[in-house]
């Protein structure tokens, strides 16, 4: 019980050091640091407005030559970055070199330690004159797998030395020698290129900071980030090598996606208009051509949840699905489910609820077509949701959790309440599952041979056997397979273009001919969201629909 109960404290907290801010042991040849004005609350008030603090971006500048602070407060004020530092919880450094002139060996290794002590995967680098040379020919060729874009101007190109492989990086250069310095990095991202679009080069013809930067946010630097989840958990911490090359995502901005987002805050007694106590929050993500108009109940909606003191914006941002509902138009909502000192916790009936009251406002939901997916907490819920409120859901799913054994008191659900649920509706109710899960999670472990008794995603894949009366297969045996510990059927190896090629693991569990529980392994993934798996996830979803009227689930080849 106590080792459970830690566990909930750690579901899906962030880096420390993040979450204290600066400052940070300061190296001697960081001449200037600048943060976003609006203050990070982990687990406290909410700022509705605005983006999460979720991959939030840090900005290396590195100048011609070395300047004193004055020189440096004018770079930065020329380059007119704050309102991005603002909207996007970001830090700037303004780096001198540790000598009098750029020296590859010296201020790499200045690099390596800025690096660490900053520890943000959404890193990106501004270089001017000799600090431009100095990315092109130093950071490139020596760090691109762990920068998430870079910005040079003027600067000399990289000299690539023969047979020179990379993971490559996104790059924006302008200024004398732009062609030529493009020409470097696109030979740089060859390798990778085509199977990661994120790796683009942009050449322009802007040379004034400000244009420079606003020209490089708009289409280089807000694209993308990087994250290293790989063989441990980014939140707990990483040297600069330590776990192979950062993965490259997409930076999620939902207007881009053809999304219009809309934040809504309900007083807690809203049926008697009154103003209260706490709200209600949640925001949701429409595709803006169906927000206005679209035919009846034509919309699916995917509930997500976000993890233990995240922000309720983390799962949009996330997990993959708002890229996702940009391709195929569906609705988001994402929920403040766990409640702050200024908003209100939901519960599973508030969830209902909310629910409800979407559909009466917007006709244009299909009742049929509601899902849910969390990640770690918010997935310990979603899984709940699935057996409690099965007559709401035709399919749940759930990143980094499933259902802990155990008995207490809060908003965590338990393998055992929702046991006795599945176990009252077995043969009567069906809604389908997706678990998906890193197999080298710590916060929330996934089974090995020598340790699967009790664990919580074999707890929840065992509920929703139960309840939708399928074999309750409790007792693994990982010679059948060495992943899943068990027979599954349409096993699929997919490599995927992230990270040094991160592979995912999936198979079915069937009933009869109808597969209801889909399994998904990120191998030697740690504890947190792999946005591709949203894309399985929804593919897997949208085979599911709930009859409105006789609850019964509907399987849709």
């Amino acid at each position: 019980m106590k080792k459970t109960l830690l566990l909930l404290t750690m579901l899906c907290s962030v880096s420390t050091a993040f979450a204290q801010g600066w400052p940070w042991p300061q190296p001697t040849q960081v001449a200037l640091v600048r943060r976003g004005t609006i203050p990070v609350v982990f687990g406290g008030e909410t700022r509705a407005e605005g983006r999460s603090y979720n991959n939030a971006p840090t900005f290396f500048i590195y100048p011609d030559a070395r300047l004193g602070e004055d020189e440096a407060e004018s770079l930065f004020v020329s380059l007119a970055m704050q309102s991005v530092l603002d909207e996007n919880f970001g830090t700037a450094f303004v780096v001198n070199p540790t000598g009098e002139r750029w020296d590859a060996d010296k201020d790499f290794d200045a690099f390596v330690e800025l690096f660490n002590i900053a520890r943000s995967g959404n890193l990106k680098v501004i270089g001017f004159g000799g600090g431009a040379t100095f990315i092109n020919q130093v950071l490139a060729l020596r760090a691109a797998d762990h920068i998430a874009g870079i910005a040079t101007v003027g600067g000399q190109p990289a000299k690539l030395p023969k047979g020179f492989t990379s993971y490559g990086v996104p790059a924006f250069v302008s200024g004398k020698n732009a062609a030529k310095v493009a020409r470097e990095y696109e030979a740089l991202n060859a390798a990778h290129a085509a199977e990661e679009p994120l790796l683009q080069v942009v050449v322009s013809s802007a040379t004034q900071p400000d244009a420079v930067f606003a020209e490089a946010w708009d289409q280089v630097f807000s694209r993308n980030f990087r994250f290293n989840n790989y063989k441990h958990t980014h939140y707990e911490g990483a040297r600069f090598g330590q776990y192979g090359p950062y993965e490259l995502e997409p930076y999620t901005m939902a207007e881009r996606l053809g999304l219009k987002r809309l934040i809504v805050e309900l007083p807690a007694g809203f049926r008697q208009r009154t103003l209260d106590g706490p709200k209600y929050l949640w925001y949701e993500y429409w595709p803006e051509e169906l927000l206005e108009d679209a035919p009846a109940q034509s919309v699916p909606m995917v509930v997500l949840l976000h993890g233990n003191t995240n922000d309720p914006r983390t799962q949009a941002e996330t997990s993959g699905f708002l890229q996702v509902a940009g391709e195929d138009r569906f609705l988001v909502v994402e929920m403040e489910w766990q409640g702050t000192p200024n908003y209100q916790a939901m519960g599973h009936d508030g969830i209902e609820s909310v629910i409800g009251l979407l559909l009466q406002k917007y006709p244009q939901i299909d009742p049929s077509r509601i899902y849910a997916e969390g990640l770690s907490a918010g997935s310990m819920t979603a899984s709940a949701l699935g057996i409690k409120k099965s007559h709401v859901f035709a399919a749940t799913g759930g990143h980094s959790g499933g259902l802990f054994s155990g008995h207490w008191i809060g908003p965590f659900p338990t393998f055992e309440t929702v046991w006795n649920e599945a176990t009252q509706k077995r043969g009567f109710v069906e809604t389908a599952y997706c678990s998906v899960f890193g197999t080298m999670d710590t916060t929330v472990p996934y089974m090995t041979p020598e340790n699967w008794k009790g664990n919580g995603y074999l707890n929840a894949w065992n509920a929703y056997e139960q309840m939708n009366g399928m074999e309750v297969v409790d007792q693994m045996d990982f010679s059948v397979d060495p992943v899943f510990g068990q027979a599954v059927r349409d096993r699929e190896t997919i490599r995927t273009a992230k990270g040094e090629g991160i592979t995912i693991e999936t198979g079915q569990l069937y009933k009869g001919e109808t597969p209801l529980i889909k399994l998904v392994a990120v191998m030697d993934y740690g504890h947190w969201n792999f946005m591709p798996t949203a894309r399985i996830m929804w593919d897997f979803f949208r085979h599911y629909r709930r009859d409105p009227a006789t609850k019964q689930l509907i399987y849709v080849e």
